[in-house]
């Protein structure tokens, strides 16, 4: 694409502001390498004691405070209101945008405002639905139908709509009706080595009180309905019946943490687990390399962006079919979301797979497909069937 444009990315979250899951590192990494391809990237994102404007690696960041009044819904039109007039005075000081980019429900009212009053065409990139979010098991009724009411207004609006995966594509066609000549696909990406750490697995092992010998197995994520995190615990006295040395290690925050902590007590294998909750990126990294496996057991995962950073540190993985990018018994094994078939698949790898065989292969994949650099030019030609 020859034309360099000037784009308005949206979002509640990123690495340099709140952040909140895997929205952020998208956010952030796909606006740094559009930026180094040469074209002008505004994220507008909420704020948490920083500047009001910065620049960073080639990105304006323009961090805006709203009203934390009322539930998320409330909460995100004060945030819209903000973002707009945040945007009135950006596009003052820098001139016209090409168009905007909003990722999921938070700022669509925005984009669909700025397309009525300024003519600005977007796009949408969904990274889940609020469907598959909860399990359909939303606490408020009229908040849940809400939050899907503006996803459909999101896809209907926009002049393109991205999704991560040909999973996630198939469901928000499902649920909203979207042409397929609308939606293109563009995965997440990773920076290569990223995840990678040199550390001595035994000596990490030895802090928290595990044996520097035990096989570990490492879950990563919100502890909620979506993530599985139950599912991998109901698995675990079918595990040990296998192979009675696993230890589980359990990193992630959510409103299944106590529920989880139960069902191990229930169990009797407490003394298997450790649940670290909420880490810092250094922890988690740790952790990534340190385990001998990694374990994804969701119940809904549109893309999956803990799968790159697995094979970043070359480790192998059980997922569960929720997940669309392994190749079953070669980068990964693929199992259903049930506690049995979890267990037979972790038993399964640590009987017939060295440590890393399978995370090897997958790591092949981030150099040749899920790398910034080729996701930005993949974006940049999305944008370029939009504004012509």
């Amino acid at each position: 694409m020859d034309r360099k444009l000037r784009i308005a990315m949206f979002s509640w979250e990123s690495l340099y502001s709140v952040k909140v899951g895997g929205l952020a590192p998208h956010i952030t990494e796909l606006s740094e390498a559009l930026a180094l391809i040469g074209h002008q990237v505004h994220i507008f994102t909420r704020n948490k004691d920083m500047p009001s404007y910065e620049i960073i690696n080639g990105v304006h960041y323009h961090r805006v405070y709203h009203d934390l009044y009322g539930g998320i819904v409330q909460q995100m039109d004060s945030m819209c209101d903000s973002m707009y007039n945040a945007f009135v005075d950006v596009t003052g000081r820098f001139g016209d945008f090409d168009l905007t980019h909003v990722h999921d429900w938070h700022p669509v009212n925005l984009v669909c405002r700025l397309k009525e009053e300024y003519g600005l065409p977007f796009a949408i990139t969904y990274h889940s639905t609020e469907w598959r979010r909860n399990g359909n098991k939303h606490a408020d009724w009229w908040e849940a139908h809400e939050i899907s009411h503006r996803e459909w207004r999101g896809g209907y609006d926009s002049s393109i709509v991205i999704a991560t995966s040909t999973k996630l594509k198939s469901e928000i066609q499902y649920l909203y009706q979207i042409p397929d000549e609308k939606i293109a696909i563009v995965p997440n990406g990773i920076h290569e080595d990223r995840m990678w750490m040199d550390v001595d697995p035994g000596r990490v092992k030895e802090e928290y009180g595990l044996h520097p010998c035990a096989p570990v197995v490492l879950f990563v994520g919100r502890m909620n309905y979506q993530k599985g995190p139950d599912l991998l615990l109901r698995s675990v006295p079918m595990i040990l019946a296998g192979r009675w040395d696993v230890k589980f290690v359990i990193i992630g925050e959510g409103e299944m943490r106590s529920e989880c902590k139960r069902i191990a007590n229930e169990l009797n294998v407490q003394d298997s687990c450790r649940f670290l909750g909420y880490v810092d990126e250094a922890v988690k990294k740790k952790w990534m390399n340190a385990c001998n496996l990694i374990c994804v057991p969701s119940r809904n995962e549109p893309f999956g962006i803990i799968l790159l950073e697995a094979w970043d540190a070359g480790k192998n993985i059980v997922a569960t079919d929720a997940v669309s990018l392994i190749d079953n018994f070669n980068d990964g094994v693929i199992v259903h979301q049930e506690p049995g078939s979890i267990a037979w698949g972790i038993n399964h790898v640590f009987d017939n797979y060295k440590d890393g065989e399978l995370g090897k292969e997958g790591k092949k994949l981030i150099g040749s497909r899920y790398n910034w650099n080729n996701i930005a030019l993949m974006t940049a030609s999305v944008y370029r069937d939009i504004i012509g």
